[in-house]
């Protein structure tokens, strides 16, 4: 008797390949940098989005991640050099700036 493999995978790629979880605002790399840099597990990043995306969204996202976690971490790596390029173009903001003047940090 033959076998039939019921599949869902919960994971859409938009047109720049980037992948969301379907039918949500969600993308993938959200879940994982909750996962990986905070440390949440699956039960506590449903809570903290309200349950939007589900536990099967979230396991579908980090299986996603797992599955691609070469390219993932280098985008996860890229974003990261992309911020810190911001941040140090944005420089000292004005409330950092006041603060020191204070003398309230060094």
């Amino acid at each position: 008797m033959p076998t039939e493999i019921a599949e869902k995978s919960h994971i859409r790629l938009d047109e720049k390949g980037r992948p969301w979880i379907e039918g949500t605002q969600v993308k993938v790399i959200e879940i994982v940098l909750d996962h990986i840099a905070w440390g949440m597990t699956p039960a506590q990043i449903c809570s903290e989005h309200y349950g939007s995306p589900t536990m099967a969204e979230i396991h579908a996202a980090l299986t996603y991640y797992y599955d691609h976690k070469a390219e993932m971490d280098a985008e996860i790596e890229r974003l990261d050099r992309e911020f810190d390029a911001m941040r140090h173009a944005a420089g000292e903001s004005q409330a950092v700036k006041k603060l020191r003047a204070k003398g309230l940090l060094p």
